[in-house]
């Protein structure tokens, strides 16, 4: 035994030399220590080199391998990376709240209690529905199955939107266009006259009527009319509805803001005219004879609409409240007008797309089967489920009628 390991008691100057020394209790054994590179003693020759991996323990002041400067930047540029990020989205979300609780508070009190109008977050969630469900559910749910007759169906809704959107004209006209606007620079009305109630209420009417309209292309899906569903077709369906949103909330008696509202929904009345006849069948195909016109009727509504949306920039006195919406306005009309004169040109003055002599053509089950490649501008065929067209154009370059 090793007797450097206990402590013997020095003697005192009172205590008896010949006493026995006391012996202390012998300590319990830890691991020792080795010594790292830059430790200066020499291990003893009691150490023991591999009793840490025998126990199990690290040495208590094992020095630990350092990270290069490399490691160093790459974790402080992780982190810094991913607070920016958290922040700008915390940021992000921040600003779409405030923008919420502003709209909120600037909708008008006058439309607040009318449908789909306390907040846009139910009309996004129903038109990015209606996208998935034209795009995707639905094409997919027609895979297997045989195109659905709506015939009847088709004949009761065109009906039933042309007196709709008859109204519509009707109410603009008694609102104010026939009464008491000047058709020029004709301000937002604030106050709640029976009158502005009265437009008020009409322009909700208006908006209402675009949801209705999605009813168009679930009748192309359900035909299996998949061609014809695109993306003029989808984003005009889709945007009007969503921008028109943000009109009549803050604007609902909106002066000459509703006027291409007003043209719009006396085009509606001719456009659904037209294809309540060509869905009601063959025997009412001698009433279409001013099918050809169509485009025309379109070009001219965004010629009317633009021009008359142009006065605001020739006005020295015009203090429209909302001039953002007039500039929107202005554009959607170009946009729409550029569009309709392209199809005008390719169709009737390049002759791409002028119809053929189908008199000659043989008829299956009362339904033509030729080639014309005349198609409305809203990209429905021109009879409406009664006459297929086989060599149409391209479906990218058809035109949706708005």
């Amino acid at each position: 035994m090793d007797l450097s390991l206990y402590l013997t008691q020095e003697p005192g100057p009172d205590s008896n030399p010949d006493q026995e020394p006391i012996l202390e209790p012998e300590p319990r054994l830890e691991p020792k220590h080795v010594p790292g590179p830059d430790h200066n003693s020499e291990p003893g020759p009691d150490s023991e080199p591999g009793l840490e991996k025998e126990t199990g323990l690290e040495p208590e002041n094992e020095p630990k391998p350092a990270l290069g400067p490399g490691s160093f930047i790459r974790t402080y540029s992780f982190q810094i990376g991913l607070s920016e990020t958290r922040r700008m989205i915390q940021e992000v979300f921040t600003n779409i709240m405030w923008i919420h609780d502003y709209l909120l508070k600037r909708t008008d009190a006058r439309v607040r209690d009318y449908p789909l109008m306390q907040s846009p977050v139910q009309m996004t969630l129903i038109l990015v529905s209606y996208v998935i469900l034209v795009l995707y559910i639905g094409p997919r749910f027609m895979a297997n199955r045989k195109p659905y007759d709506l015939k009847i169906p088709m004949v009761i809704y065109n009906f039933c939107m042309v007196l709709f959107n008859a109204y519509i004209v009707y109410e603009f006209m008694m609102s104010g266009w026939a009464t008491t606007y000047t058709w020029r620079c004709d301000l937002i009305d604030i106050s709640t006259s029976p009158q502005t109630l009265r437009m008020i209420r009409v322009a909700w009417l208006f908006y209402f009527s675009k949801y209705v309209e999605l009813l168009d292309t679930v009748f192309f899906v359900l035909r299996k009319k998949h061609s014809q569903v695109t993306f003029l077709h989808i984003f005009h369906h889709s945007f009007l509805p969503w921008s028109w949103w943000w009109g009549i909330t803050l604007t609902p008696a909106g002066g000459m803001g509703c006027f291409h509202a007003m043209v719009n929904a006396m085009v509606h009345v001719i456009m659904y005219t037209y294809y309540c006849l060509s869905a009601a069948g063959p025997r009412f195909q001698k009433y279409l004879w001013w099918k050809k016109h169509m485009t025309a009727i379109q070009l001219t509504q965004f010629i009317v609409v633009s021009v008359h949306i142009s006065q605001y920039y020739f006005m020295e006195d015009c203090e429209y409240q909302v001039p953002l919406f007039i500039h929107l306005i202005w554009i959607y009309g170009m946009f729409f007008f550029i569009l309709f004169s392209n199809f005008w040109i390719q169709a009737y003055v390049k002759g791409k797309r002028l119809p053929v002599n189908n008199e000659d053509k043989p008829k299956q089950n009362g339904h033509a089967h030729g080639t014309e490649a005349a198609i409305l501008s809203n990209g429905k065929h021109l009879e409406n489920s009664t006459v297929h067209y086989t060599n149409g154009f391209a479906g990218n370059e058809k035109v949706k009628l708005v």
